[in-house]
């Protein structure tokens, strides 16, 4: 029952954010994998870490899907969000911690000034 109505308000949140907010929360779901990754790392768990990179990807891939290049500041959006993408591809192949790191330290930099963006346009 409880993890029912967990659902329930995690479906209402998403139903009722807006454009930016859902934004910040790709830019979170891509850090929670990218750290359960790692944890699978830590754990020899590499169908763990397959799996979360995977999602963590996907997640860089949406990003990159939103992006509306009527501004110009989406092309360097573009490249940053295909560095990142290629990197944790090769983090996910290689199984390398460094490299998994490195590219949750650029999602985290984008999140957070995501979250200014979002705070300066209130």
């Amino acid at each position: 029952m409880a993890t029912n109505a967990a659902m329930v308000y995690n479906n209402n949140k998403i139903l009722t954010a807006s454009p930016a907010e859902l934004t910040l929360m790709l830019y979170e779901g891509a850090i929670k994998f990218c750290n359960l990754a790692l944890i699978g790392l830590e754990r020899e768990e590499f169908e763990k870490v397959n799996t979360n990179m995977i999602k963590a990807e996907r997640i860089i891939l949406e990003l990159k899907a939103t992006l509306d290049f009527k501004y110009p500041v989406a092309n360097d959006f573009e490249r940053v969000y295909d560095y990142i993408y290629n990197r944790m591809i090769d983090a996910n192949i290689k199984k390398d911690k460094e490299i998994i790191e490195e590219s949750l330290g650029y999602v985290r930099e984008m999140r957070d000034t995501w979250k200014e963006v979002m705070r300066l346009a209130k």
